[in-house]
């Protein structure tokens, strides 16, 4: 359970925390330093820090759902104040003890304008990837499929993917994604997976969710494939809990994709109007009700016709060489979130083959979205929130 692996490191940064916060307040207000001027203070910075737990253990509410958001903005601007103070710290060493400059920079002087620097900086941090979280963006492809499709030279596909409906995500966001999509005139909808946050309870209003998504104008509908977090399984700090039962999607997920006319491919594919394949993915991880081991990129394209274009579904951009050899035309995934917010969209980089965007294998195209939704902190600092259009255009050899 990496969340409970987590707790020792999580305390230890807040108390750190705390520690740098006090220092920088008594170096302002010297009053401040008696322990009764700091009882409140201490009081709601436990608040927050612990909001996630006591969420964790709350009964399905409105206080729990309360106290999942508190937990969720904490986690965010908890980053990046720690980001802000290790920073200052990190400077103060060098500049105050490793450089013959100590009567310069470690003052209370210099103190003080670290403090307001990075308060500065963490405000603004954090009022923008809350806003920023909140705006979808439209994010455009072209892409060329050397085949040839009878009576249709392009056909435009949207794809969408990391909705994670939940306490970070309802009805207002899905609203805007759908208006984002009905702009595009598109002939096609894709849902690359983690459409749910793991808990069902956490969908507000779910019937309203549904009447909303039924709203996307598609000419050969909407499909989607699952991710590993559309299953029913508890969520701390945005972690879930393995447990020896085996991970499947809660029946109430699926009877919603129906309800919002989304059909739902598992493991399996079809043939659209007799002009090219698209086949959904179970999730390399955790496929879900089933299955236990989902098919070989061979063994889905083995009994297609691969002169007509082949379009696969695949929540984590994983086994790219092995789909483009076994004939995919188009493989669209998500999950990466493009690292959500700085500095995980530079870590990232280093943990996929396509973190995010477009890249090319053999002859087949892969595109990664980095979603719709959030996970865990609910901010977006230095990546977007998108729907992908995805113009493709066929031609013959």
């Amino acid at each position: 359970m990496i969340a409970i692996l987590l707790a020792p490191v999580y305390l230890l940064a807040n108390y750190y925390l705390l520690r740098r916060v006090m220092g920088w307040v008594k170096a302002w207000f010297p009053f401040f330093r008696t322990a009764r001027h700091w009882a409140l203070p201490v009081a709601v910075q436990a608040f927050l820090a612990c909001s996630i737990v006591i969420a964790f253990f709350l009964p399905e509410g409105r206080a729990r759902r309360v106290m999942k958001l508190i937990g969720n903005y904490w986690l965010g601007v908890l980053l990046y104040v720690l980001l802000a103070v290790i920073t200052v710290d990190l400077l103060r060493l060098l500049l105050g003890y490793v450089l013959p400059f100590k009567h310069i920079f470690v003052t209370t002087q210099m103190h003080r304008i670290a403090g307001c620097v990075c308060a500065l900086v963490i405000l603004i941090a954090s009022i923008w990837g809350v806003v920023n979280a909140r705006i979808i963006h439209v994010t455009p492809y072209d892409v060329t499929v050397d085949k040839t499709v009878e009576g249709m030279d392009e056909m435009k596909v949207v794809l969408v993917a990391d909705l994670h409906l939940g306490y970070n995500i309802g009805e207002k966001q899905m609203q805007q994604m759908v208006d984002r999509i009905n702009e595009q005139d598109t002939d096609l909808v894709v849902i690359a997976g983690d459409i749910f946050d793991n808990e069902w309870e956490a969908v507000e209003d779910p019937e309203t969710i549904a009447a909303t998504l039924r709203g996307i104008r598609s000419k050969y509908g909407v499909y989607a494939c699952y991710g590993n977090h559309d299953i029913e399984e508890k969520v701390l700090a945005g972690f879930t809990f393995r447990q020896s039962a085996k991970k499947e999607s809660d029946p109430r997920m699926d009877a919603f994709l129906k309800e919002a006319n989304i059909t739902l491919l598992h493991d399996e594919g079809r043939l659209i109007d007799g002009k090219f394949y698209l086949y959904g993915r179970p999730d390399a991880h955790r496929p879900g009700r089933g299955i236990e081991v989902r098919k070989t990129p061979d063994e889905i394209t083995a009994e297609m016709d691969k002169s007509k274009p082949i379009i696969v579904l695949d929540h984590q951009p994983k086994e790219l060489r092995a789909l483009a050899d076994a004939g995919v035309d188009l493989d669209l995934c998500g999950h990466t979130h493009d690292g959500q917010t700085f500095p995980g969209n530079i870590t990232i980089k280093f943990l996929w083959g396509n973190p995010c965007g477009y890249l090319q294998k053999g002859s087949m195209h892969n595109i990664v979205t980095s979603g719709s939704g959030v996970w865990g902190p609910a901010m977006r600092v230095g990546t977007n929130s998108e729907i992908c259009t995805i113009n493709v255009t066929f031609q013959n050899s």
